[in-house]
């Protein structure tokens, strides 16, 4: 039998989810880390240490697993929640399921209401989101913005996994501040972290990840929404990547 020849050639590691990792790396990774937790500790014990006051919103980004791991792993009195928008890729489901079993919890999850996606789907059509940043804002808004509302109903404190290079929209991110849409305390615990960092952390604790990360998609959200990027691409490129950059948050995060 003649030996079957293939010509794909098979596509290169992504150096970002591979760091190089040296002895000065693990040494600022565990600097970073320290600081990290005296924050989050210093945030639970202003907003009270009881489970439920201070919460973090987790979507299973890269930096959103280095927070879950201090908080699950160190038994913060931080209460974890997710959105499940009911477009999420396959492999963000999986890392919900990894995540459960790893750190023995059930994840809080909130789902929009079904009611709304409905009306919206049957007046504007199942894609709209690619007709107009207006449609796209307003798919949102029902899939996230509404859902998060009630996450952080009667919350006095909001953590993030948001960083200050990711996109043009976070240049300039606090550590703290204060959220007017939702009357609260938010929290920025990475925002002065790179993505190497982030990657170095996830690597020597060995913590699980969304296997997207690896095909060159370093922002992940719904699915129709996300695309891979080419390397040397911004890290938000392959969000809503048919928009001006300008217009890259689906309203979570408001200035």
């Amino acid at each position: 039998m003649a030996e079957t020849v293939s010509f794909l050639k098979p596509r290169a590691a992504n150096p970002a989810t591979n760091p190089v990792i040296d002895e000065v790396v693990r040494a600022n990774i565990a600097v970073k880390r320290a600081n990290a937790l005296e924050l989050l500790h210093a945030i639970a014990e202003e907003h009270g240490a009881q489970l439920g006051q201070v919460t973090f919103a987790n979507s299973f980004g890269a930096e959103d697993m280095v927070l879950t791991d201090l908080i699950l792993a160190e038994k913060l009195p931080i209460e974890i929640f997710s959105l499940d928008t009911g477009r999420l890729p396959a492999e963000t489901y999986t890392l919900m399921g990894e995540v459960e079993k790893r750190y023995a919890t059930r994840l809080k999850v909130y789902f929009p209401d079904a009611t709304a996606v409905e009306t919206y789907v049957r007046s504007q059509g199942i894609n709209a989101f690619y007709e107009s940043v207006e449609l796209r804002k307003a798919c949102c808004a029902i899939r996230k913005v509404e859902p998060l509302k009630r996450a952080l109903a009667g919350k006095k404190a909001w953590v993030t996994g948001m960083r200050a290079a990711q996109s043009a929209t976070r240049t300039e991110l606090p550590v703290r501040q204060f959220d007017d849409a939702n009357g609260l305390e938010k929290y920025n615990p990475l925002s002065d972290w790179s993505e190497q960092e982030v990657w170095a952390y996830i690597r020597i604790h060995g913590l699980p990840y969304n296997a997207l990360h690896d095909q060159f998609y370093p922002s992940i959200g719904c699915a129709p929404c996300t695309r891979a990027i080419a390397v040397g691409e911004d890290v938000r490129a392959g969000r809503w990547w048919w928009e001006d950059p300008a217009n890259k948050e689906c309203g979570l995060h408001k200035k």
